[in-house]
């Protein structure tokens, strides 16, 4: 045979092995890509759901209302005048703390289809302030108010603590427990803060 036709037909022959190897290769990576996509979309998709269980639920049901008298007892207290500044910018920094934790709780019962109030049977929520110490609160001028304040809160801050501690145990929501960290974190200091406050 003739020798160009000869190289002529190894040349061919290699070029259909290269695009051959070329095209699996790309098949390989597509389909590895495909994987990859399929399995990340399934791992968003969960992790957007999130996991729970009956003690987030009953986390969430009992912080809401808590975190709420918390606000109510704050802006009574910010509507006062005589208040000592270090007491207000205390009130302040609760609202603004537990105002953007209550949008958060509200939106993991809807997406848990869960009823925001809790079935309270066999259990209690600790810390809350009775109505008759909120009268109290509400009556009392500035500055005997921001010991009642510095007082009930401490109390309350408590109770919330004890809670998340106990979302922290048997909590499953991965986010949920987040929130309960921060809360014990943020509110053991501010007890610390407040008692320094009633002492001084």
């Amino acid at each position: 045979m003739n020798p160009r036709l000869i190289a002529a037909s190894i040349a061919a022959v290699a070029a259909v092995a290269v695009l051959g190897a070329c095209s699996s290769s790309d098949d390989s990576t597509s389909g590895h890509e495909g994987h990859d996509m399929s399995t990340t979309s399934q791992s968003t998709s969960a992790s957007a759901k999130g996991s729970n269980n009956a003690a987030d639920v009953m986390f969430a049901q009992m912080m809401l209302p808590h975190h709420e008298q918390a606000l109510e007892m704050s802006d009574i207290l910010l509507a006062k005048d005589g208040v000592p500044a270090d007491v207000r910018e205390l009130a302040t920094t609760i609202k603004a703390a537990q105002g953007p934790e209550i949008t958060q709780l509200n939106s993991w019962l809807t997406a848990w289809g869960a009823p925001k109030t809790a079935d309270m049977s066999g259990h209690s929520m600790d810390g809350m302030v009775s109505p008759e110490d909120i009268t109290k609160l509400k009556n009392a001028p500035g500055p005997e108010a921001a010991k009642l304040y510095l007082t009930q809160m401490i109390a309350h801050h408590e109770g919330a603590v004890a809670m998340a501690k106990t979302q922290i145990d048997d909590g499953q929501n991965p986010d949920a427990v987040a929130m309960a960290r921060s809360i014990v974190e943020s509110q053991n200091a501010e007890i610390e803060q407040m008692k320094g406050m009633l002492g001084s």
